[in-house]
């Protein structure tokens, strides 16, 4: 009978671990909200690019491949999910990340390519 007590005490302290451990509603509402954001391959090669550093439109569109109208359009969704940010430097607008744990997160990704398990 102790051996059940044990467990049922052990699950508790891992439900009540899980609870603490887990964000409001509207947190994971925001998190899915950038990895859906992350999970569309023009965005992903934009921000890709970027990790090089500061680039304008024209070349994040030399580097992406694809055509500046699209990559405009893609860069306002990472601004307005607070993933890029932009200064303008003269005529032109520069486009940075803003949020280094988004770099992270790509590395990661990257990295678990070649991961065999």
């Amino acid at each position: 009978m102790e051996t059940n007590i044990n467990e049922e005490e052990l699950h508790g302290a891992r439900v009540k671990a899980a609870l603490s451990a887990m964000p409001s509603d509207g947190e994971i509402e925001e998190m899915g909200a950038r990895f859906k954001t992350l999970s569309e391959p023009s965005r992903l090669k934009i921000l890709l690019a970027l990790s090089a550093g500061e680039l304008c439109v024209e070349h994040i569109t030399e580097a992406v491949g694809g055509n500046q109208s699209a990559v405009s359009h893609q860069l306002k969704t990472l601004k307005d999910n607070k993933i890029v940010k932009c200064r303008r430097e003269g005529k032109k607008i520069l486009y940075s990340v803003s949020d280094a744990h988004v770099m992270i997160m790509i590395a990661v990704a990257k990295e678990h390519l070649n991961c065999n398990e």
